[in-house]
């Protein structure tokens, strides 16, 4: 019966092996390996003190100090190069980037039961410790963006120079998460981590003021087998607590940092009144960028304005 199990679990594996080779998904994933690696970034594992958790990333395969380091943190809805595939070659002339996939994401994996921001928050300061880099910039779009500002109140908050929060609801009391929950009508996880083409398609006319309408059934299906499938389980879990608990404390606390809030004014994941009580919250250290015409996937359907504005803030460039 063991065995009759096992063989078919190995039939599983090779049909989905398979099916990798021939996936168009597949092929972007390598093309976008190779935009890395041709704008001097490599691929890159960290283990993390206890040996239960490590942390992929894509960084510099030659440090620039001269050059300051920018940490990307992605949100759901994939892995760090694929939501950040319009920053990479831009942003790379200027800053030694950082891409790391946030546990239970990509090829970062966790035996640890925390699902927390902070844990997450916890898991790229000490990655970035091991590589060490002691000064940066983070910048986090959604669920990146819970991290990134936990980096900067807590985790991090020596290392982190400045921060860029790109569309995420820091500032959502729990009663906001709960109504934004709730006026989805059904289970969130369905929204964010869809498992059926039409939820895949959903997502896309929630994330983006002009979503594609050409992509054929098979590319989704295709798309939902190599960025949704894999822990799904720990996703849900981690987007569960998200809900719950934010960033983690009671009272949301103000890093010390300077930081940039940038937001799409038609954005309906995250509505543009959490920007606004953002920038309430942190005063005069921040400053708050509403982009027009754009939703919730702002690095996607703004690449020239968000990298124009992460490059002045943290070069302290002037608008001309």
């Amino acid at each position: 019966m063991e065995t009759s199990k096992n063989l078919h679990l190995l039939l599983q594996y090779i049909r989905r092996f398979i099916s990798r080779l021939l996936s168009l998904v597949s092929l972007k994933d390598f093309v976008l390996s190779l935009l890395l690696l041709l704008c001097g970034l490599s691929s890159l594992t960290v283990k993390l003190s206890g040996g239960t958790t490590s942390i992929h990333l894509w960084g510099p395969r030659r440090r620039r100090h001269s050059r300051p380091a920018l940490v990307l943190l992605h949100g759901f809805g994939g892995f760090a190069k694929w939501q950040f595939e319009r920053q990479i070659a831009p942003l790379s002339r200027h800053f030694d980037l950082y891409l790391p996939d946030l546990v239970f994401f990509g090829q970062s994996v966790s035996a640890e039961g925390k699902r927390s921001v902070k844990f997450q928050a916890e898991c790229v300061a000490e990655a970035m410790r091991k590589l060490g880099v002691e000064k940066y910039t983070v910048a986090g779009v959604s669920y990146g963006g819970f991290v990134a500002f936990c980096m900067a109140a807590a985790a991090a908050e020596r290392e982190v120079e400045r921060v860029v929060v790109i569309a995420s609801g820091v500032a959502a009391t729990a009663k906001e998460r709960k109504e934004l929950a709730e006026k989805e009508g059904r289970e969130v996880a369905e929204l964010l981590l869809p498992e059926r083409v039409e939820d895949l398609r959903n997502l896309f006319r929630r994330c983006m003021l002009r979503p594609p309408t050409w992509l054929p059934d098979f590319l989704l299906r295709d798309f939902i087998e190599i960025m949704f499938k894999d822990h799904r389980k720990e996703r849900i879990e981690l987007l569960n607590e998200l809900l719950s608990n934010g960033v983690g404390w009671g009272a949301l606390p103000i890093p010390k940092q300077e930081t940039l809030i940038l937001w799409g004014d038609e954005d309906t994941i995250f509505p543009l009144p959490l920007a606004y009580a953002l920038k309430r919250h942190l005063g005069d250290k921040a400053k708050l960028q509403v982009i027009k015409e754009a939703g919730h996937a702002l690095p996607l359907e703004k690449p020239y304005h968000v990298n124009s504005l992460i490059r002045r803030f943290i070069l302290q460039e002037k608008v001309v």
